[in-house]
C-alpha cells in the first residue's frame, strides 16, 4: 500500500500540484488524496482512475498505478482486524460504492450489500482475529456503504441461489429480518434481484461467489480471501458466467413468493425451537 501511495505522490510532484489542487481537479476529498499518499487508505478503482486523469497520465503510466492497486487488494494484511480483512466482504464493498452498474452472483452467503446489520455481525465474527470493537465498526461501515443502493444513476442485479436463503446464522428470528430486507430491496427501482430455485438445474455448477463492477473489475471471493481482478479475459469469463446464472434466476413476482414462502417457513422452525 505504501508503495502505491509514494508513486501516486512522485507523479504529483512531477506535475507540480498540490494535494489540494489534485483533490479539486480529481473532484475528490484533501483528505482521500493525503490518505492514500501515506499508506493511510486504499483508494477504490474509480478514485484512482480520477487521480490518473487529473494527473494527466498516459495510459502506461495509469495501468502501473491500477496494477500496484489490485495488487493491494489481493494482499491480506497479517495484522488486519475484520473491518480492513479479507474473506468479509470489504473488497466487494469499496468495489461496489463506486460503480455504476453492479452484478453479483452469490451461492452461500448474501450479498455485502443486501445484509442486514446482524446478519452482517455474524459475518464479521466468523473472522479470524475479531473483536467486538472491530466487528462493531465493520458493520456500521457496511450498512453506511449501502446507501448506493438507492442512488439514481445506479444498477444493482443480484443472483442468488436458493441456498443463499437456507444458509442461516444466528436465529430464525434474524432471518426473518434478513428476507423482509431483501423484500424491500427487491421493489426498488435501482434494484433486480434474481434468485435460482432449487427446482431448476444450475447452467453452470457454482463453486464461489463474485461481483462485477461495470465492465472494469471483478471481485472474486474464496473461502477465506478476496482478490480484485482487471484482466480483460478473467472479466469476460465473469460476465459470461454471470449471464448463464441470470437467465437461470426468476425475478419479480416469483422472488417475492418464494422470499415470503420461505419466511414462513422459517416462522414455522422458530416455533418448534421455542421451549
Amino acid at each position: 500500500m505504501k508503495a502505491l501511495g509514494a508513486r501516486l505522490r512522485l507523479l504529483r510532484t512531477e506535475a507540480g500540484l498540490t494535494g489540494a489542487v489534485l483533490a479539486q481537479r480529481a473532484s475528490v476529498g484533501q483528505p482521500t488524496v493525503s490518505k492514500v499518499e501515506t499508506g493511510r487508505m486504499v483508494p477504490s478503482l474509480d478514485v484512482l482512475d480520477r487521480l490518473s486523469r487529473a494527473l494527466g497520465l498516459d495510459e502506461s503510466t495509469s495501468r502501473e498505478l491500477r496494477d500496484l492497486l489490485v495488487a493491494v487488494m489481493a494482499t491480506p494484511d497479517t495484522g488486519s482486524t475484520p473491518d480492513d480483512s479479507t474473506g468479509t466482504g470489504t473488497a466487494v464493498d469499496e468495489a461496489v460504492r463506486t460503480a455504476r452498474l453492479v452484478r453479483s452472483f452469490q451461492c452461500v452467503v448474501l450479498p455485502a450489500m443486501l445484509q442486514t446489520a446482524e446478519y452482517a455481525r455474524h459475518v464479521f465474527k466468523s473472522a479470524p482475529r475479531s473483536t467486538p470493537e472491530a466487528v462493531g465498526r465493520s458493520v456500521a461501515a457496511r450498512v453506511d456503504r449501502q446507501s448506493v443502493l438507492y442512488e439514481p444513476g445506479r444498477e444493482s442485479v443480484f443472483v442468488l441461489t436458493e441456498a443463499v436463503l437456507r444458509t442461516w446464522p444466528g436465529t430464525p428470528a434474524l432471518m426473518l429480518a434478513q428476507l423482509d430486507r431483501l423484500l424491500a430491496v427487491e421493489s426498488l427501482s435501482t434494484v433486480r434481484l434474481g434468485i435460482i430455485p432449487w427446482r431448476r438445474p444450475v447452467p453452470v455448477l457454482p463453486r464461489h461467489g463474485f461481483t462485477l463492477c461495470d465492465e472494469r473489475a471483478v471481485v472474486v471471493e474464496t473461502f477465506d480471501s478476496e482478490r480484485v481482478s482487471v484482466d480483460a479475459e478473467e472479466l469476460a469469463a465473469y460476465q459470461e458466467t454471470f449471464a448463464h446464472f441470470e437467465r437461470a434466476a426468476v425475478f419479480g413476482p416469483e422472488v417475492r413468493e418464494l422470499l415470503l414462502l420461505v419466511m414462513k417457513e422459517f416462522r414455522d422452525l422458530g416455533e418448534s425451537l421455542t421451549p
